[in-house]
Parts: structure tokens; sequence; C-alpha cells
């Protein structure tokens, strides 16, 4: 069993398609196929259901799938530990986040691009929780930003950030402050604009309500918090959004942001990595900068 051979059926996996598989591995689509045949017969096993085109794997050759994308992980892993021991980790760490924790990465890739200055990042900030979860046990992913709850139940690695907090941005209709707080009830009360239904962040909402008895339905949703100040900035909408958006956008001109309360709504945001031992050096790196960073403390310091 050759690993190119692993190679081939991953990319055949990611592409569904024989020539866009080839293309991906830099071969001739009848390389690619041979390779395959030569590991089936290697293997005593169909792996691939053939007609005039891919249509899909045998249930042996789905599980060959999982088990070349773990191997061909281990096999990058030893090789950036060995590359990290003779010159620095270099290479490129893929880290994935759920839009609402996007803030916790960007208090991550600076001080991990400063301890090792040969790798780079690259971020994938626009992530469902299901999308999270497959990526990193297809190995598409060296580490993700999520909540705990979404991937208590996978056997991921994780290590707590912060615990999100949620405010009601409103816009300020005149020259006092506002209330100091309002509660979960009387926000529901507000035209409000929120995330989109199939989001974690929205489903986190949808329960803080439910558990206070109330229900709501937005007039506007959307897949971006950026998006949710861009339409309490219009005028007429209010949105819940979390505290550590905040962070980076502060409080802008004309709002205000207002602790929701009755109850307190919490929920973990963690660091998430492949259930693996050893970790990956990329993964330990990374877990060695959250240690570091301070990312609870820093978005707990709320702006004015």
């Amino acid at each position: 069993m050759l690993l190119r051979q692993l190679e081939y059926l991953v990319a055949l996996a990611r592409a569904r398609h024989f020539a866009k598989a080839a293309q991906a591995c830099y071969v001739s689509q009848p390389a690619l196929s041979e390779g395959i045949r030569k590991l089936e017969e290697e293997l005593g096993i169909p792996l691939v259901r053939r007609g005039r085109r891919f249509e899909g794997f045998t249930p042996e050759g789905e599980r060959v799938v999982l088990w070349a994308r773990r191997i061909l992980a281990d096999r990058d892993a030893m090789q950036g530990e060995i590359q990290a021991l003779r010159a620095g980790l270099s290479g490129r760490l893929r880290i994935g986040t759920v839009p609402t924790a996007a803030t916790a990465v960007a208090l991550l890739t600076q001080p991990f691009c400063a301890a090792n200055p040969l790798a780079t990042v690259q971020v994938f900030a626009d992530l469902q929780s299901v999308d999270i979860v497959n990526r990193l046990k297809a190995y598409e992913l060296d580490a993700a930003v999520t909540y705990h709850s979404t991937v208590v139940e996978h056997g991921f690695k994780f290590v707590p950030l912060y615990q999100e907090r949620y405010v009601l941005l409103i816009r300020r209709s005149a020259p006092d402050s506002g209330p100091a707080e309002i509660s979960w009830e009387e926000a529901a009360q507000y035209p409000l604009c929120l995330l989109h239904p199939g989001m974690q962040g929205r489903q986190v909402l949808e329960a803080a309500f439910e558990a206070v008895g109330v229900s709501v339905t937005p007039r506007v949703e959307t897949d971006s918090i950026a998006s949710l100040f861009a339409q309490v900035r219009a005028g007429h909408w209010a949105s819940i959004v979390p505290h550590a958006w905040l962070h980076v956008f502060g409080v802008p001109a004309g709002m205000h942001a207002v602790p929701l309360v009755r109850p307190v709504r919490t929920e973990r945001i963690g660091l998430v990595l492949p259930a693996r031992e050893p970790v990956s050096v990329m993964g330990q790196a990374l877990i060695d900068v959250a240690d570091r960073a301070g990312v609870s403390a820093t978005l707990e310091r709320l702006p004015d």
C-alpha cells in the first residue's frame, strides 16, 4: 500500500469526480484510476462504485477513506514535527470558526504568528457548527473555535477560551445612556434583526428566549454579525450580539449596548482539535498560544 494511493482515494472523496481528483493530484485520470484499482486489489475489496462516471464509494470504501484521511494526517503531522525540530515550525495553520467566535480567533492569530515566524494561517470564518465537525473529522482543519455544546459528543480535544455573553444593541434615542440592563423578556418586545435560524448563535438565543417563556419572530435575518450592526445603525432595528464583538466594532456612535440579564446567559467557547495522540505540532503550538493569550480576560473588558 502506497501513501500516494491513499492520496488518490482522499482526492476522489473530496472531488466526487475522477477527472477533477486526478487534476488535484497532478496526474492523469488513468493513473489515478489505476492507483485506486491496485489499492482495491491489495485490500481485496471494492472501494469505488463505478459506472460511466463516479457513483460513490462502497460501504468498505467509506471506511477506508476515513482511515486514509487519518493516515495522511499523521504523515503530515510527523513531517511537521520533524521540520519544527530542525528549523522551527513552518507550514500553514488551518483554523475554522463559527461567525460569533471570529473575535477570539483574531486574538490567537497574531501571537501565533509572532511565536512562529515561518508559519502562515488560513482562517475559515463563516462555518456552521456541522461544517466544523465534518472538517475536523476529515482532517481538513487543524483546529477550530466553536461552542462546546456542538462538539461535546464527538470526542474532540476541547480547550476553553471564554464564556460568551449577550447584549441588546439598540439605537440611542436620547442623550442619556439608556437602561443599564434588560431582561430577555423585555428584549423580545423590540423589532429584532437576528442571525439565520440554521446558525448555532441563533439557536442559543432561541433557547434563552424559550427558557423565559417567550418566542421571537425577527423581521430581518442574516448570516453576518457585521450585518447585524449595520441593520441597527440604519435606525429601526434592534439586535442581540455576542459581547465579544464589541471588541471589534466597539459601541458605534448613536448606539447603546445593554447587557441581557434575568437570566444571564453564557455559552462555553473553546479551541477544538481532532482527537489524536500525540497532538499535531501545529495544534500544540496553537494550544500553547491559547494558554498565554488571555482571551477570556481580554473579552471581559467591555468598551464603554
